[in-house]
């Protein structure tokens, strides 16, 4: 029961967070787990499972306070399902930590644009709808390998690329949901074919898994009103704080720095 209650926490507190600025609930669940020693493709299959009840809770909100670009949410969520059915599939048959650096660099150099983006107060511009496909895709892929790549990858390079910060944050949230029902249907097809011989240890982890969907599932609702009322600057510099902020400590997680 130790084990519900702290990851409720946990999950709590990563949901507020995600939904707020669009990202954050994969990444810190999943550094949660893998510090506890739970192996990557597991780790990665426990978030997504939790997060199908947290996403959709989180895009409700969403929808309700109208964050959301309609125009770009359905190449977006297409191509996101594409890229994470790709990376759960790769994840369950090899080691996904080898990319990872280049994606934490990546996000490290997309948070400070943001940030400096922020100081000059640019104001927000029209995004293409072909820019949406390719980066969900990317998205998508990183997701199911680090088991949360999707809103800091996505949500950070519409950002930098001058979408509002309230659009960006509620269209990409409101995608996740489908990504995530996606990968979750991939890790079931790789358990049930025996792609992934060594699924049969998810159960030890059934009361993380319970406690992340119960925290995320108390903070979901109010993501959407957060987002719709913090101001477009004040949003800006959050999106590129936590960004370095979680580059940061994923960097000193892979340099064996803190556990």
């Amino acid at each position: 029961m130790d084990t519900f209650f702290l990851f409720l926490l946990v999950g709590l507190l990563a949901q507020a967070v995600d939904g707020a600025l669009g990202m954050a609930y994969g990444v810190i669940s999943s550094s949660v787990l893998l510090a506890l020693g739970v192996p990557p493709a597991m780790a990665s299959a426990s978030t997504h499972g939790a997060e199908v009840f947290t996403t959709a809770a989180s895009a409700g909100s969403h929808v309700w306070h109208k964050n959301i670009d309609w125009r770009l949410f359905v190449p977006l969520a297409i191509a996101g399902v594409i890229g994470g059915c790709l990376g759960a599939y790769v994840l369950t048959g090899i080691e996904g930590n080898v990319i990872k650096p280049f994606v934490i660099a990546y996000l490290a150099l997309i948070g400070v644009y943001i940030l400096w983006r922020a100081s000059h107060d640019i104001r927000p511009r029209r995004i293409p709808t072909w820019f949406v496909g390719p980066l969900g895709v990317i998205g998508g892929f990183f997701d199911a390998i680090g088991g949360g790549g999707w809103g800091p990858t996505v949500t950070s390079t519409l950002v930098g690329a001058g979408q509002d910060p309230r659009r960006a944050i509620g269209t990409v949230n409101t995608a996740e949901f489908f990504l995530t029902v996606a990968i979750s249907a991939t890790f079931v097809w790789a358990i049930l074919t025996g792609h992934w011989s060594e699924a049969g240890a998810l159960e030890n982890h059934a009361a993380a898994i319970a406690g992340l969907v119960a925290g995320g599932l108390i903070a979901a609702p109010f993501a959407g009103l957060i987002t719709k009322r913090v101001p477009r600057r004040a949003l800006t510099y959050a999106v590129g704080g936590l960004l370095i902020f979680l580059s940061l400590f994923q960097g000193a997680q892979l340099a064996g720095l803190i556990g």
